[in-house]
């Protein structure tokens, strides 16, 4: 018999890391009211390499140099309700997270979100795998994405 995983508990706002993107302590509104997790980009274009599908895009906010141009390979296209619940269609990119010292993959569509508080949103499709556990009167329970959550002075695995 396997042991159960831990709970990771995350406050609806934490500072994450995109490690692929080199995106490092940026700070994110974990929202399980979202589906799909989305990253604030702008200057989104597509182009062919080596006959596949790829994406250039432009991010800009804080733990990011400003104005960092990233290619990577599209995912896939799908549409994702907006805001208001409109649905857009969207690029979606597969990257690697990182929050509260765990680190798994998630799909994050690229969009603008420069009208939005945080320049990223974790959706629920993100964390469902990983026992993750939002505190929804809580903000920022772990400072840095590497630190590893702890229960009563004792790391988490």
């Amino acid at each position: 018999m396997s042991k159960p995983k831990d709970i990771i508990i995350v406050g609806w706002m934490e500072r994450i890391s995109l490690p692929d993107l080199d995106l490092d302590n940026i700070p994110a509104k974990i929202d399980t009211g979202a589906r799909t997790s989305a990253l604030h980009a702008t200057r989104i274009e597509t182009f062919t390499r080596d006959g596949a599908a790829w994406v250039r895009f432009r991010v800009r906010h804080p733990g990011a140099r400003s104005g960092v141009t990233h290619e990577q390979p599209i995912h896939e296209r799908r549409d994702i309700k907006n805001t208001s619940g409109v649905p857009e269609d969207r690029i979606v990119i597969r990257t690697d997270l990182l929050i509260a010292g765990h680190r798994w993959r998630i799909d994050l569509s690229l969009t603008d979100r420069t009208n939005m508080r945080s320049p990223i949103i974790v959706g629920r499709t993100a964390l469902s795998a990983h026992n993750v556990a939002v505190h929804t009167r809580r903000t920022r329970l772990k400072k840095d994405p590497t630190q590893a959550p702890t229960r009563r002075g004792k790391a988490i695995q």
